[in-house]
């Protein structure tokens, strides 16, 4: 009687260290291509794809049998040799020898996402299963890749991680975008940004950061929306506009290059332009808000634009998308007027109607990725804005004390994951950034 010889288990992301070798595989089945006597299954198991080579005389008839009748997303576990292959797509297949059906997918009630093409509302209502497709994949461990560079770049920088709460009294960017619960019978928000309270931890701890979920009710429908979002934000005591500009370029960069050069298989995986990625290196072009102003109504000479832009307002998709479609890499947009900014912005000592803030703009059309500011210093001054833009002064009364109790010149700004994600990604849309995305009308699966 023949004795199985017992098969290390690995990972089809580690294949390559068993050349030559008999190992087990835990994975499911993506797909089956049928040639004469020959069997291909594709297997995944969430570390990568392989292919696996079965002839119908080199198995037990029941194990050819099995993997022929396999239904696909069955899970199953495989034994088999590993073997270097040039022409395999990752450069090993393996050459199948036992299949053990771990749970089988019923023929009469088949997974639902075939390889052929779906609408997006139907990928979308089975987002819980489209994760699964190698697009998909490559997506997610480019934005898993993003988040440890971000992280990696601040620890390694001097910044602590400090966590502000979800929950919050007021509002941090005015109140028409915020998502109200119940706290014990008490009006709350979800939080739409952690900045305020990291003021508080920066000066306590000087360079600080946090990384969390945030929220905006925004009825909006456009491709760069989501009610519900990632965001990294940095906060530095005595920093200025200059200071945040070079912050931001740095860490932008930095992200941009370890994507490129741990994450080239998946770039390439999704077809997106490397070549214009390896360009986005710092510093960045720094436009001022006026020089952006006389861009945009220059555009609008020349017919690229529709409206004309005027001096005081906020820029939109279309502008940004016109402004950053003439540079090859982020620009830096400062020194808007302080009127279309949030209200602890701290005022350009030159001209006070400009405020000392940023904002910068990914190449290709993909818009605002990070927002932020010099604050606000004076106590005086910041209780004036507060009420001005008709806030509660007793929520604020802490964030007041911070610039009572040692105040000192200091800034940061937020970056969104998923913006971040979409343009290192290219993609069309901010819905295939994060797993599960919630936007307008939208909170299925």
């Amino acid at each position: 009687m023949e004795t199985k010889v017992e098969a290390p288990v690995t990972t089809i992301a580690e294949i390559g260290k068993h050349v030559g070798q008999t190992v087990t595989l835990k994975g499911w089945l993506y797909n089956l291509r049928e040639s004469g006597k020959l069997l291909f299954p594709i297997i995944r198991d969430g570390s990568g794809f392989i292919q696996g080579v079965l002839h119908v005389k080199s198995v037990a008839p029941e194990v050819f049998a099995t993997v022929k009748h396999l239904t696909q997303e069955s899970a199953i576990v495989v034994r088999g040799g590993v073997r270097a292959d040039a022409r395999a797509k990752g450069g090993f297949e393996l050459d199948v020898q036992d299949v053990q059906v771990i749970s089988r997918v019923p023929e009469d009630d088949p997974y639902p996402i075939s390889l052929k093409e779906h609408g997006v509302e139907f990928l979308m209502e089975n987002r819980h299963l489209w994760v699964r497709t190698p697009r998909q994949v490559a997506i997610l461990r480019i934005r898993a890749e993003i988040i440890k560079a971000a992280r990696d770049f601040f620890d390694d920088n001097g910044f602590i991680l400090t966590d502000p709460p979800i929950l919050t009294p007021a509002a941090c960017e005015g109140t028409s975008t915020l998502f109200e619960v119940d706290y014990f019978n008490e009006p709350a928000f979800l939080t739409q940004s952690g900045q305020l309270y990291i003021e508080a931890t920066a000066m306590a701890l000087g360079k600080v950061y946090s990384f969390g979920p945030t929220f905006r009710a925004e009825k909006s429908k456009t491709r760069r929306h989501l009610t519900e979002f990632w965001m990294v934000e940095p906060e530095v005591a005595y920093a200025e506009l200059a200071d945040l500009m070079k912050l931001g370029e740095d860490f932008v960069s930095f992200i941009v290059h370890r994507v490129v050069t741990k994450r080239r298989a998946e770039l390439e995986a999704i077809e997106r332009d490397i070549t214009k990625l390896e360009n986005v290196i710092a510093p960045f072009p720094r436009v001022s808000y006026d020089e952006a102003v006389k861009l945009l109504q220059e555009g609008h000479a020349k017919g690229a634009l529709e409206t004309k832009f005027e001096w005081g307002g906020d820029l939109g998709s279309p502008d940004e998308t016109y402004i950053s479609a003439q540079f090859d890499k982020p620009v830096i947009i400062h020194r808007y007027p302080a009127q279309v900014k949030a209200f602890y912005m701290e005022p350009d000592p030159e001209r006070p109607e400009l405020a000392l803030c940023m904002d910068m703009l990914a190449p290709e059309g993909y818009g605002e990725i990070i927002g932020g500011s010099q604050r606000m210093g004076s106590y005086e001054k910041l209780r004036q804005r507060i009420h001005e833009h008709k806030l509660p002064e007793e929520s604020f009364q802490w964030y007041l004390d911070l610039r009572k109790f040692g105040g000192v010149p200091h800034g940061g700004f937020g970056m969104g994951i998923e913006r971040v994600v979409a343009w290192i990604c290219g993609l069309e849309h901010v819905r295939e950034t994060i797993p599960f995305a919630r936007m307008l009308h939208k909170i299925y699966p």
